[in-house]
C-alpha cells in the first residue's frame, strides 16, 4: 500500500469516526470533501470492516449507516453498477424496483384507508392492501439469496461486514413485514380507528427502510461485490440464485432446472466403490439419496466451526446454497442468534451437552430444531448437526395407525 493510498484510508477512517461521535454530516462533509471526491464503495466497504475489527460495534454501524450516506451522497450515487438482468446483481436490482413500487403503492392504500371514516368505505382498498401484503412476504427468496448466496461469497473474498450489517437490516425488515401482515390479517378484530393507527405506523416503518436499504445495497454492497467476485463465482452463484427460486421477476432464461427436475446423473468410478459400514454397505449414491429423502433438513459442522455438508431434502425448511460450504458457522446465522450458537457448540466441545433444541412457529407451521454433537468412537469432537423437521402433521397424531393398516 503506497503513502497515498494508507493516508486516504486514515482519512476515511477519521470521517466516519467523527460521524459516530455526533458531528454533523455538513461539518464532516465539508472538511473531508477532497477526501470525498475519490472515494469508492469497496473503500468504504473496508474501512467499515477494520472499525468493527477495532472494536465498534455492528449494531453501532448499522444504526449509522444512513449518516454515513448523507456525507458520501453524490459519490455513493455515482456507483450503482450497470450488469444485465440475467445476472445475479441485475435480478436483485431489478426486484429492489419491484418493491419499492410495492412500498409506494402501499403508501397510497394505507392513506386511503386512514383517511375513511368507517370500515365499510375501504372494501376495494382493503382487498388491493392484503394483495401487497401477500407480496411483501412472497418476497422473502430476495433475501435469503442474498443471505445464503451473495454474502457467503463475499465473505471468501474477506468482505465480511457490509454483508452483516444487511442482514440485520433484513430481519429489521422481515418484523415489520410480519406486524404488517399480522395486522392485515385481524384487521376486523380490532377497532378501525385502532387498526388505521398501527397501520400507519407499521407502513412508514417499512417504507422508511426499504429506500435506503436497497440504495446502500445498489450503491455500496453490489459494486464491493462485482468488483471482489470473479466471473466464475457468479456463473455458480446464479445457479443457485435459480435453485432457490425468484419472486416477481424470473430472469429470461433459467441456468438450472429445480432439484427435483435435476436429471440424475451417471454414477462415477469413485461413486461405485461400496461404504463400508459395521451395519451394512452403501454406495456413495446411495447415501446421498438417503439423506436427501429424509424429510429433515441436515447441516453439518466440522470440528474447525465449518459448514461442510447440508442434505437436500425435497422440501427444505430453511434454504441452502452451495455458497456456505467453508462458511464459519456463526457467519450463517442472524446477528441475535450467533451467542446462542456458539455457546452450543463451545458446550458440545467441553463435552457439557450432547444436544439442544427448540422450536419455533414459522409460516403457521411448528418447526423442531435440534443440535447434536459428533463424536468419534475414541470420544473426540468430530463436529455439530443440526435437524430441522416440520412437526406440524406429527403433532396432530392420535391412537394408532399399525402397518397392518396400510392400504395402497
Amino acid at each position: 500500500m503506497n503513502d497515498s493510498t494508507d493516508n486516504k484510508k486514515k482519512m476515511l477512517k477519521e470521517m466516519i469516526k467523527q460521524l459516530h461521535e455526533g458531528v454533523s454530516p455538513q461539518k464532516v462533509k465539508e472538511k473531508f470533501k477532497q477526501v470525498l471526491k475519490n472515494t469508492s464503495p469497496e473503500d468504504i466497504a473496508r474501512i467499515e470492516q477494520e472499525l468493527v475489527k477495532e472494536g465498534m460495534p455492528r449494531e453501532e454501524l448499522q444504526r449509522l449507516c444512513d449518516v454515513h450516506l448523507a456525507v458520501f451522497g453524490e459519490q455513493v450515487q455515482r456507483q450503482e453498477p450497470h450488469v444485465s438482468i440475467d445476472h445475479p446483481i441485475g435480478i436483485l436490482m431489478e426486484e429492489h424496483k419491484i418493491l419499492s413500487k410495492h412500498a409506494e403503492r402501499l403508501g397510497i392504500i394505507v392513506n386511503m384507508i386512514e383517511e375513511a371514516c368507517d370500515s365499510v368505505y375501504v372494501g376495494d382498498a382493503l382487498t388491493e392492501l392484503q394483495s401487497i401484503v401477500k407480496d411483501f412476504v412472497d418476497s422473502e427468496k430476495h433475501y435469503l439469496r442474498e443471505e445464503n448466496v451473495l454474502f457467503p461469497t463475499m465473505e471468501k473474498h474477506g468482505i465480511t461486514e457490509p454483508p452483516a450489517i444487511m442482514w440485520m437490516e433484513h430481519n429489521k425488515i422481515r418484523e415489520n413485514k410480519k406486524k404488517l401482515r399480522d395486522l392485515v390479517e385481524k384487521w376486523n378484530t380490532t377497532p378501525f380507528i385502532d387498526f388505521k393507527t398501527k397501520l400507519g405506523e407499521v407502513t412508514k416503518l417499512l417504507c422508511d427502510i426499504l429506500p435506503s436499504h436497497f440504495l446502500k445495497e445498489n450503491n455500496i454492497l453490489f459494486p464491493a461485490a462485482l468488483q471482489a467476485i470473479t466471473n466464475e463465482e457468479w456463473t455458480e452463484a446464479r445457479k443457485e440464485f435459480d435453485e432457490i427460486g425468484y419472486w416477481r421477476f424470473t430472469p429470461p432464461q433459467l441456468l438450472t432446472t429445480s432439484h427435483a427436475e435435476q436429471p440424475k446423473s451417471e454414477v462415477s468410478a469413485t461413486s461405485k466403490g461400496a461404504l463400508e459400514f459395521e451395519t451394512g454397505t452403501l454406495t456413495k449414491e446411495e447415501v446421498e439419496a438417503i439423506l436427501d429423502t429424509l424429510p429433515v433438513d441436515i447441516s453439518f459442522i466440522d470440528k474447525n466451526d465449518t459448514v461442510k455438508y447440508f442434505n437436500k431434502a425435497e422440501k427444505r425448511i430453511f434454504v441452502r446454497a452451495k455458497a456456505v460450504l467453508g462458511r464459519k458457522v456463526h457467519m450463517c446465522h442472524p446477528q441475535k442468534s450467533i451467542q446462542t450458537v456458539n455457546k452450543i457448540v463451545e458446550a458440545f466441545k467441553a463435552g457439557k451437552k450432547d444436544s439442544a433444541e427448540f422450536w419455533i412457529t414459522l409460516d403457521n407451521r411448528s418447526i423442531h430444531i435440534r443440535f447434536f454433537v459428533v463424536r468419534g468412537k475414541d470420544g473426540k469432537y468430530l463436529g455439530t448437526v443440526e435437524v430441522v423437521q416440520d412437526i406440524t402433521d406429527l403433532k396432530e397424531l392420535e391412537g394408532q395407525r399399525r402397518l397392518l393398516d396400510w392400504e395402497t
